[in-house]
């Protein structure tokens, strides 16, 4: 029988610190995308108005995107930074040091002056603090996944590592549901455009503060305990990865491409900007902001559902069964999605994000224990970081932008449908290229048949 990883820190490990971990993980994911999330949004409602009206509505539109995207540019750097160091310092810390920089950002474009008050240096400081989200983003995920899995005991990796997971449907959630309650109750109208769209971002101070005190009272990583007990950290992880495990890191990039390319639509902002646009500016829907914020945060509630759902199934039927389960879902539904936004009616559009987010959710909820279980112990946070920003890169970074161009050049969303759905297949086909490997050993011990066998063609 193979041993459990790190057996002498699990065994140790009660279940209230168990539980500690998973809200530790859970609450610091969520105000990480609470606050990207947040910006994605505001980027699709008010942002080309605020930070790059010269450019009309259209292209200022198209740029307010770009910003979005631009962020993940900077996901790699962020992933070397805190995967180099999160390897050899460990997971905590730098799970605190990205909460901080991503809250202290957001915090900042809350109060940030707009293009009619200050010219250029507005859209110039707004994309200098996205890029400070993007370095943010780029190092707190690995670490989330990675207190969250190697904590976990050898059956239940699937289950504790969805927790982080389902930090993003509640961020977007939260995100959703503030915007909503701004431009539906409290600052309604042009109050929104003047001020309301301050209030969400100046919220994340409050949150930043109770995310902190939650993660600095969890336990390091057991796995990182044993490697750091042994000696055993690598002196240049990084470079360890590239030089031993490319094929590996740009396969599994692809399979999360797919993820971020379909994801990207709704929590990028795409489809909330396709809705709201009014039809007398270009848009093909005009509907009102309230109705499309509160269909999408009633989404992420399915979305949050299925996520830790394929955690769960995903220990019974392993990861990589979950992930087709998740690609056939995806590719059902992602020709309705936008037919059903057509209709202008806020049920509809519920109930075509809603099915769109089953195979969100089980191309997600797995991701964590599957990404873990795909790198040695030594370099895994860098592996899990740096493979997790590329494929946010390649599949979700300009993901909106695409999309917004591709409307604007064939009139029609049915295109934006056909690119999501290629980007989908291509994953799907580097899903099938990498073995499964639920289940095996994380710890230190087991470096050799962590480095090997990756692949469906090696025997």
């Amino acid at each position: 029988m193979t041993a459990t990883p790190g057996t002498e820190f699990h065994a140790a490990t009660r279940p209230h610190e168990l539980r500690r971990v998973a809200f530790a993980t859970v609450i610091g994911t969520t105000i990480e995308w609470y606050d990207f999330f947040l910006y994605a949004s505001a980027a699709a409602l008010v942002f080309g108005a605020l930070f790059f009206a010269p450019a009309g509505p259209q292209f200022a539109t198209i740029l307010a995107f770009a910003t979005v995207g631009i962020s993940f540019l900077f996901r790699p750097l962020g992933a070397f930074l805190a995967g180099h160091y999160g390897d050899k310092i460990g997971r905590k810390a730098m799970l605190v040091i990205t909460l901080i920089l991503m809250g202290a950002a957001t915090t900042l474009i809350g109060v940030l002056p707009t293009y009619e008050q200050i010219g250029m240096a507005a859209p110039v400081l707004l994309i200098l603090l996205r890029i400070v989200q993007g370095l943010s983003t780029g190092g707190e995920w690995g670490g989330a996944v990675l207190m969250a899995v190697e904590h976990a005991p050898g059956g239940k990796r699937g289950r504790f590592g969805a927790f982080p997971q389902i930090g993003v449907p509640i961020g977007l959630l939260l995100a959703s549901g503030i915007l909503a309650l701004m431009t539906g109750v409290i600052s309604p109208g042009d109050a929104f455009l003047e001020w309301g769209w301050r209030i969400p971002f100046l919220l994340s101070f409050v949150l930043i503060i109770v995310g902190i005190v939650v993660r600095r009272a969890v336990d390091e990583s057991p796995v990182f305990q044993e490697i750091a007990a042994k000696k055993e950290k690598a002196k240049t992880p990084i470079l360890t990865l590239f030089r031993r495990h490319w094929l590996l890191v740009l396969l599994a990039a692809l399979t999360f491409a797919g993820n971020n390319a379909a994801g990207y639509m709704t929590t990028g902002g795409y489809l909330q900007n396709y809705a709201t646009t009014p039809v007398e500016d270009g848009g093909l829907v005009g509907m009102e902001r309230t109705p499309v914020l509160l269909a999408v945060a009633g989404a992420s509630i399915v979305w949050l559902i299925c996520t830790f759902a394929a955690g769960i199934v995903s220990d019974r039927i392993g990861r990589r069964n979950t992930y087709i389960i998740g690609w056939i879902a995806f590719l059902a539904t992602v020709f309705l999605l936008f037919p059903l936004t057509n209709t202008g009616n806020p049920w509809l559009l519920f109930l075509g994000v809603s099915l769109f987010a089953i195979g969100n959710g089980f191309t997600y909820g797995q991701q964590a224990a599957y990404f873990t279980e795909l790198f040695p112990a030594s370099i895994r946070y860098s592996g899990v970081s740096i493979t997790y920003a590329i494929g946010a890169i390649i599949g979700g970074a300009f993901a909106p932008t695409i999309a917004a161009w591709l409307v604007q050049s064939t009139g029609t969303a049915t295109s934006v449908a056909f690119y999501i759905a290629g980007v989908m297949v291509i994953a799907f086909i580097a899903t099938l290229l990498l073995r499964d490997r639920t289940g095996i050993p994380l710890g230190p011990d087991h470096e050799a048949e962590q480095s090997q066998r990756h692949f469906v063609w090696e025997k």
